[in-house]
């Protein structure tokens, strides 16, 4: 089955929130190698103006993939996890992530195309706080490979 192009403009329903918890910023920084103070050091953040320690901009990949995965499971769309690679990731920020911050995210297909008999899913993600406001869109591509005899 390819992937369903029906799913171009689908929304689904927002994640549950996600509380930043310090130690999982520590975490995800160290797991990343980044290393500047404001991602372990609480008094560093607030010395540069923030409430907490400040996560790393990948970090937004753990509320998106809480997105993704309804996509995934979504019965009718086609995509099979065992042909599908990450291929491509982008965020564009309106403010950090910082620890404390409780985080819901929404996940919109906003585009489908083939390639080579493969299919390209790109999708973004809207990462809100608390208060309705923007934090980051998290852009990402899955390539979904044809299954033998699509191409």
């Amino acid at each position: 089955m390819p992937v369903n192009n029906e799913l171009i403009g689908r929304e689904f329903p927002p994640t549950p929130a996600y509380l930043v918890g310090r130690e999982k910023v520590r975490e995800f920084a160290r797991a990343v190698f980044a290393d500047a103070p404001l991602h372990t050091d609480v008094e560093a953040a607030r010395a540069a103006g923030f409430a907490d320690v400040v996560a790393p901009p990948t970090f937004a990949m753990v509320i998106q993939d809480q997105t993704l995965q309804l996509l995934l499971a979504e019965p009718d769309s086609g995509i099979v996890l065992a042909r599908t690679i990450h291929a491509e990731q982008k965020f564009t920020y309106s403010k950090p992530i910082v620890a404390g911050d409780e985080l819901t995210g929404q996940l919109k297909v906003t585009g489908i195309r083939m390639m080579a008999g493969n299919s390209m899913v790109t999708s973004e993600a809207v990462i809100t706080d608390a208060a309705g406001e923007h934090v980051v869109t998290a852009t990402s591509v899955l390539l979904v490979g044809a299954e033998e005899g699509d191409a």
